[in-house]
């Protein structure tokens, strides 16, 4: 088999088995707590990361056999077999489970002989990220980029600590560029510090943002330990002060990135 269709099939392995980690905790929280509007915001946002990445495997095609199995798995069949109603909501993290289960099956299954008729079906490239095309800088958008695809798989690996920190520095990183692009002049104006950008502490480049109307208020969601991440220690565990990071802490704060994301990009 090819070098490149082994490593893309073994980054597909890792990601669909983080999501069905991530599944079957889903389902167990939604077994014990199913109203909670936080319990339903997860069990959404899980459910959307599945239909990206069978999108993917699919090659975007919603005939292909995975994602009409993603599409089924939503439908409660009566005896007949048509389709009745919605099902519940824990019938269907089962079934999406299962769903990626038989990806997962389907990929370890590709042999050498098939490997190249598979390839451009079953296995498709993934189309190029465009989520930060709204950034002005151009040296910043890969940077950013690859560092929110970094903080996806710490996520789906439980390094809660690295996605929050990962998701912060993406965040300061997407509003300095809005704030830079707005120029420091024109923020003064509406009543910023004069010094420069760089300089601005976190919560001031929020705030000045805010003001300037570049974001809404979609930062006041962002938990405490993520306001102060600077002071966290890095990924390898030094410099900062080393506060517990939760995976509410992490999702929630991945969560905002997303909101302020669409802020800066309406057309997205």
């Amino acid at each position: 088999m090819d070098e490149t269709l082994r490593a893309q099939i073994q980054t597909y392995l890792s990601h669909l088995d983080g999501l069905i980690r991530r599944g079957r905790q889903v389902c167990e929280t939604l077994s014990a707590d199913p109203s909670t509007g936080s319990v339903i915001a997860a069990t959404r946002s899980w459910q959307e990361d599945c239909g990206i990445t069978v999108n993917q495997l699919s090659g975007g095609s919603k005939a292909h056999w995975l994602a009409r199995s993603f599409s089924e798995a939503f439908l409660l069949r009566s005896a007949s077999g048509l389709a009745a109603e919605a099902a519940l909501p824990t019938e269907i993290v089962e079934r999406l489970i299962g769903v990626l289960e038989q990806a997962v099956e389907s990929l370890t299954g590709m042999d050498d002989t098939s490997s190249a008729n598979k390839q451009s079906s079953a296995l498709p490239e993934a189309p190029p990220p465009r989520r930060f095309e709204f950034v002005h800088n151009p040296e910043l958008r890969p940077i950013v980029e690859q560092a929110f695809t970094d903080g996806q798989r710490a996520l789906e690996q439980a390094d809660y600590r690295t996605a929050m920190l990962t998701s912060c520095g993406i965040l300061e990183a997407i509003v300095t560029d809005a704030l830079e692009h707005k120029g420091l002049s024109a923020l003064v104006a509406s009543g910023a510090p004069a010094e420069k950008i760089s300089d601005w502490s976190f919560e001031t480049r929020i705030t000045v943002a805010e003001r300037a109307g570049l974001i809404r208020g979609g930062c006041a969601r962002l938990p405490a330990v993520a306001r102060g991440y600077r002071d966290q220690p890095d990924p390898g565990g030094h410099n900062g002060t080393n506060t517990t990071v939760t995976e509410r802490d992490a999702r929630q704060t991945g969560q905002v990135l997303r909101v302020i994301m669409r802020d800066l990009d309406p057309g997205r």
